[in-house]
């Protein structure tokens, strides 16, 4: 008898050690809120290191895409038109490359002008034929009923008309609006706005936005007085301006009915490019 209690509590001793070693441990409420803390803090870095690692890739992408961006708008402010032109054609995807650096500088500002020249050519009426110089990616011919000439250097869409800004297809006297919209580019852009006026019919409008710092005398800008001048004998009557935004500054002018002379050289001011800062 004695020997079977022997046995029975030695079984009993094993089925104990067994219970005790498979019995889950108790934590205490310390262990308990670290042991939540790893876990949470494990899956954010599993969470945080693929979100990381892409926002590192897309921050890359996106610094060598804005440093493209930079070099091209200098090579495009501190050449002629035919020079960029052909600048393009070399390389045909470097104008997407910047057009994609372009709308997202854009984006970064409050207001943008090509929206205002929109309203305008809608209070107008949709009767006004209207000449885009530098049209990018054509959003005022997308956003009003009027017929739009959108011209620019090159471009993959098939409305747009790819030529040299100085010299377009269009016929003398034809159009109603001229519109630079922050196209006033190149070390020959008088010749722009020597061929908008040529293309204008009499008393048609000129509508001319640009960078504010471009007509900044106290940080190397033109005078907008000399500016509006310069253009004026070109052919034109000074209606309008508007400097009261602070990225940009927009002029109006309308085509005189009587062609100008041409016997006095026009001394126009020098713009300096507009370089975007790093961002």
């Amino acid at each position: 008898m004695e020997s079977g209690k022997r046995k029975r509590g030695k079984r009993g001793g094993k089925d104990a050690n067994k219970r005790k070693k498979n019995k889950p441990k108790t934590l205490t409420t310390q262990q308990t809120s670290i042991s939540k803390d790893e876990q949470k803090s494990s899956k954010r870095r599993k969470i945080d290191g693929g979100d990381s690692s892409s926002s590192f890739l897309d921050k890359m992408r996106a610094r060598l895409s804005g440093g493209h961006f930079r070099m091209i708008n200098e090579k495009l402010y501190t050449c002629s038109g035919k020079e960029a032109l052909d600048f393009f054609k070399d390389d045909p995807s470097l104008f997407n490359m910047y057009h994609t650096g372009y709308q997202e500088q854009m984006s970064h500002w409050p207001e943008l002008p090509v929206n205002i020249i929109i309203k305008w050519i809608k209070d107008h009426g949709p009767s006004l034929v209207v000449a885009d110089f530098g049209c990018g990616d054509a959003r005022l011919a997308k956003n009003v009923e009027n017929k739009v000439y959108s011209i620019d250097l090159v471009s993959n869409d098939p409305s747009v008309i790819e030529c040299d800004m100085s010299n377009t297809p269009l016929d003398s006297s034809s159009v109603d609006v001229a519109v630079f919209c922050l196209s006033l580019m190149g070390t020959n852009f008088p010749s722009y706005l020597q061929e908008a006026q040529r293309v204008l019919k009499p008393s048609g409008w000129l509508l001319i936005a640009e960078v504010k710092s471009r007509f900044d005398p106290n940080s190397g800008g033109a005078d907008p007085n000399r500016f509006m001048k310069a253009v004026c004998e070109l052919g034109f009557t000074s209606v309008s301006k508007d400097f009261s935004n602070k990225m940009f500054l927009m002029f109006f002018f309308k085509k005189k009915d009587k062609k100008a002379s041409g016997k006095k050289e026009i001394e126009w001011p020098e713009l300096k490019p507009c370089l975007y800062k790093r961002r």
